[in-house]
């Protein structure tokens, strides 16, 4: 899927990545990246909204995931299970995030889905402001075998 199909699949199904105005920067089965402009994500403070900077994360991690089962041919509903965001510094400005599986942890997730027909997912999503690391998000994700 191209990053112009990823950004409109994200507008068309979680409205909410239109009213961030969310946009995919890169999209590939190994990684992605999406974007927001400050704009329509900033606080009181005149900095991103902690919430904002959170569900770009979420966003980046389901994505790669998504994008993951998808060029696997896996069938599976994708939904999230937990996450937690470190915040590291103040974003005053269009922010990214940054999220990648890796190899090992994808092995023993399709091990476990292969076999069970549900497996958990750990995903790192970095959310960058002017190249540098301004929070991390860590996602846990649940896939289940779509029976349907």
């Amino acid at each position: 899927m191209s990053a112009a199909a990823l950004e409109a699949y994200l507008h068309a199904n979680i409205p909410l990545t239109r009213a961030m105005a969310v946009s995919a920067v890169s999209a590939h089965a190994e990684s992605v990246t999406l974007s927001a402009p400050l704009d329509p994500n900033i606080n009181v403070h005149g900095t991103a909204f902690g919430g904002s900077v959170s569900t770009l994360g979420v966003l980046a991690a389901w994505s790669v995931v998504h994008l993951r089962l998808e060029a696997e041919a896996v069938d599976a509903q994708l939904v999230i299970h937990r996450n937690e965001t470190e915040f590291l510094a103040p974003i005053t400005g269009r922010f990214e995030a940054f999220a990648r599986i890796e190899p090992q942890a994808w092995t023993d997730f399709r091990t476990v889905f292969d076999r069970r027909g549900k497996a958990r997912l750990s995903v790192v999503a970095e959310l960058l402001f002017e190249g540098r690391v301004a929070a991390r998000m860590i996602g846990e994700f649940v896939a289940l075998r779509d029976r349907s």
